[in-house]
């Protein structure tokens, strides 16, 4: 039977130690340039591919943000023809703006461009794109310069998914040229196997606990012995965390500044820049959630009336002080809405959640214990929790353990997580004693039961068109930064 050596054709070796060479030539010194060459071509190759996989991702981003703009003027051509070209333009061009949490580029990978600065915002991006727009239709002065606008917008398009395509071509032959040889970086471990030797058992009969590290919340808590936890340290950690989102005497002198008067307001950040701080904002919906707690009213809404007033200074960029009073004072703005709906939703926010502490230490007796509670709340926004329970008959080993875990729950937090509602499970949490729920959150990670997933928005109902209009309207506002006047 004839021997394939076929196979051995994809090795590439560094190091070949029978190789012949001239005998002028020292053997030794030929093959270290040979391993030089074959790993600088390898390390190039490699490069370009993570190279040309970032400009892919930049690309993807930049496509999908023209296509929402053409989509957008499209569809508001009608309206070109009866109002002004110009506000309709920009009408849509606002509509377009995508989520703000997403206008930054992804990060760059080490080496790629190192040379050249890191790439500007979408939004900076479109910016320029429509800037070369408008100049252009300067230059051919058409007719109906929304149409046209619609149409030379479509010719850029065009002209990145040429690029992208080119791109992917180029991707797919460095990737194959990558894959066609075998090298020592591609070795990975198959199948392997080990053996530890049971520890003989005690003559006494006793069985050694099986030690469980479960990573939990309160990294304090112990699951065998609630009762042996570590309190002072807990306290201690605590008085730091309530010391950090304290505001500070300035911040709370800013406070007592009516809303309504933003002259004041502009003059005292003037004076008291230092005030501009994440923590100076935390610390005045702090002071919001006490007021209201003591049911104060209008001394809480005051207060988020002036910690997101220093949010949205802080968020607007360099010169976000004077653009946000600018824009603030302006009669009939935009961002007046935009802010003052913000404003609106955070106090209410507040407002019932204050209710319903108040309303619990009112079931237990005005006495302030038990309000201490936990709850389970997706901490990004623009994501969820789900409830997955794991199925009766699985053969799966994680699933068959999840179950068992499950069944163990009490009937009232089956009940609970049966019916998929996060509500009903922290209402049953609520419940509990801090240390119980605690061991429950750790079983139901334990379990697999819960995950936290992307929110998604249907734009089909009422509800998920309003919602998807304030985070539109929130977009609109962040990206004034952009665009001072």
């Amino acid at each position: 039977m004839p021997v394939d050596y076929s196979k051995w054709d994809s090795l590439e070796l560094s190091d070949d130690s029978d190789i012949e060479v001239h005998p002028n030539v020292d053997k030794r010194s030929f093959i270290r340039a040979k391993q030089n060459q074959i790993h600088q071509e390898r390390q190039q190759r490699k490069l370009q591919i993570e190279t040309l996989k970032y400009e892919r991702q930049i690309n993807d981003g930049l496509m999908k943000r023209i296509s929402s703009l053409l989509t957008a003027l499209k569809s508001h051509a009608a309206e070109a023809e009866t109002r002004n070209p110009a506000e309709v333009a920009f009408q849509a061009v606002m509509e377009s703006v995508g989520n703000p949490t997403d206008d930054k580029p992804p990060a760059r990978p080490e080496g790629v461009h190192a040379q050249v600065e890191q790439p500007p915002t979408y939004t900076k991006m479109m910016a320029t794109l429509l800037d070369q727009v408008n100049k252009e239709l300067d230059e051919k002065k058409p007719e109906n310069r929304y149409n046209a606008m619609v149409d030379e917008i479509g010719v850029h398009l065009k002209k990145v998914e040429e690029l992208q395509q080119e791109l992917l071509k180029k991707l797919a032959e460095l990737e194959k040229e990558e894959a066609r040889k075998i090298t020592s970086e591609g070795i990975h471990e198959g199948f392997n196997s080990s053996y530890v030797a049971k520890s003989t058992p005690s003559t006494s009969g006793t069985k050694k606990a099986e030690d469980t590290n479960v990573e939990l919340i309160n990294p304090n808590f112990s699951m065998s012995k609630p009762a042996e936890s570590t309190p002072a340290t807990t306290a201690e950690d605590d008085d730091d965390d309530d010391k950090e989102v304290e505001a500070s005497p300035d911040a709370q002198k800013f406070a007592h500044i009516k809303p309504n008067d933003y002259r004041e307001s502009h003059s005292f950040i003037g004076s008291h820049p230092h005030i501009l701080s994440e923590k100076e904002t935390d610390g005045l919906l702090i002071m919001a959630f006490d007021a209201q707690l003591d049911g104060k009213d209008d001394f809480a809404r005051q207060c988020v009336h002036q910690a997101l007033l220093l949010q949205y200074c802080r968020a607007l960029g360099k010169d976000g002080v004077a653009l946000f009073f600018k824009r603030i004072t302006t009669k009939g703005h935009q961002a007046q809405d935009v802010f003052y709906k913000d404003v609106q939703d955070t106090y209410y926010r507040i407002k019932n959640r204050a209710a319903e502490i108040n309303a619990q230490r009112a079931a237990d007796g005005g006495s302030g214990e038990g309000v201490e509670q936990i709850q389970l709340h997706a901490v990004e926004p623009g994501t969820e929790i789900k409830i997955k329970i794991p199925p009766e008959k699985s053969e799966d080993e994680s699933e068959k353990r999840g179950r068992e875990i499950f069944e163990e729950f009490a009937p009232d937090m089956q009940k609970a997580l049966e019916s998929g509602s996060l509500d009903k499970v922290n209402e049953v949490l609520g419940k509990m004693k801090v240390e119980d729920a605690e061991e429950i959150v750790a079983l139901l990670s334990e379990a697999g039961i819960l995950s936290v997933e992307e929110q998604i928005i249907d734009a089909t109902t009422e509800e998920g068109q309003k919602h998807l209009k304030e985070m539109e309207e929130q977009a609109a506002l962040e990206s004034y930064a952009d665009d001072p006047e």
